[in-house]
C-alpha cells in the first residue's frame, strides 16, 4: 500500500511530550525523504521548543504503510529534558498512529453526517493562505472524529485532504469493530495500531531503543531520531521472524 495517514499525539509529560512528540514527526519525515516518499502536513497544533501536541500528516510512496504500520502504538522517552533544571530524568510519552489511506469506496459517507467549517489557513502558501477561508475541519458527527486540513491552497483540496483522513479513520473503526465480533485479540497481532499500548522505550541516559513487542534492542539514539529508522525496523522484523 503506497498511501497513508501519520498522526502523533503528545500523550502525558506535558511540555517534554509535546518536544518528543516534535522529534517522532521529525525522525519520520526525515526517514521518508531518506526512502524518497513524499511527506505533507495536513493538519498540527504546535507548541514552543519545537514540540507539537497533534501532527497529522500523509505519506505517499512505495510500500509506505508496509514499512511504518509497526509504528502504531505508545512512544515513550526517558530523559532529562530541555526545560528541567535540575537534572532529573522524566518519563513522557507520545502516541502514533498509521493508518491506510483507503479509496472512497471503500468506506460509505453520509454527506448528512457531515459538519463542515472553513477558516484561514495560517499554513503555508503565502498571501493566499491569509486571506482567504481555505482550511477546512469536518466533524463526522455518528462518530464525533473531528479532522482537519490546511495543507493545500484550495478549499476544495483541504476538503479532499481531511475526507482523506476521516476515511482511514473510519476504516480503523470499522476493522476494530470486526476483530471484537470474531473475537481475534489485538494484542496478539503485532501491528495492530492499538494505540493504548506501549510498543517502544526511547532510554536516553542509556542511548538504548527498545521496542517492547519483540524485545528488540538497538543504540544510536540521535542516528535514528535524524531518520536512520530502518536500523531498528530491521531488528524488529529479525525478531519478530524468530518468534
Amino acid at each position: 500500500m503506497n498511501k497513508l495517514i501519520l498522526e502523533i499525539r503528545a500523550g502525558a509529560g506535558g511540555d517534554e511530550a509535546a518536544i518528543f512528540a516534535g522529534d517522532l514527526a521529525r525522525m519520520y519525515q526525515k526517514y521518508a525523504a531518506k526512502r524518497g516518499w513524499a511527506f505533507q502536513v495536513l493538519d498540527s497544533n504546535e507548541t514552543s521548543l519545537n514540540g507539537y501536541k497533534t501532527l497529522i500528516a500523509g505519506i505517499r510512496g512505495e510500500n509506505c504503510y508496509e514499512n511504518l504500520k509497526l509504528e502504531s502504538g505508545v512512544h515513550r522517552v526517558q530523559r532529562i529534558p530541555a526545560t528541567e533544571r535540575s537534572g532529573r530524568v522524566h518519563t513522557s510519552t507520545a502516541s502514533v498512529a498509521v493508518l491506510p489511506e483507503v479509496e472512497p469506496k471503500a468506506v460509505q459517507v453520509n454527506e448528512g453526517d457531515l459538519e463542515v467549517t472553513f477558516s484561514r489557513g495560517g499554513g503555508p502558501g503565502g498571501q493566499n493562505v491569509n486571506k482567504v477561508e481555505t482550511a477546512v475541519r469536518i466533524l463526522h458527527k455518528p462518530t464525533g472524529i473531528v479532522v482537519a486540513s490546511r495543507a493545500e491552497r484550495s478549499q476544495f483540496a483541504n476538503r479532499e485532504r481531511a475526507m482523506s483522513v476521516l476515511r482511514a479513520k473510519l476504516y480503523e473503526a470499522q476493522m476494530e469493530a470486526e476483530m471484537k465480533k470474531t473475537g481475534a485479540s489485538r494484542k496478539e497481532q503485532i501491528g495492530s495500531a492499538d494505540r493504548s499500548e506501549k510498543i517502544r522505550t526511547y532510554n536516553f541516559p542509556d542511548d538504548r531503543i527498545t521496542d517492547h513487542r519483540v524485545n528488540a534492542k538497538v543504540h544510536n539514539i540521535e542516528k535514528i531520531l535524524d531518520g536512520n529508522l530502518d536500523i531498528l525496523l530491521e531488528k524488529i522484523a529479525k525478531n519478530s521472524d524468530g518468534k
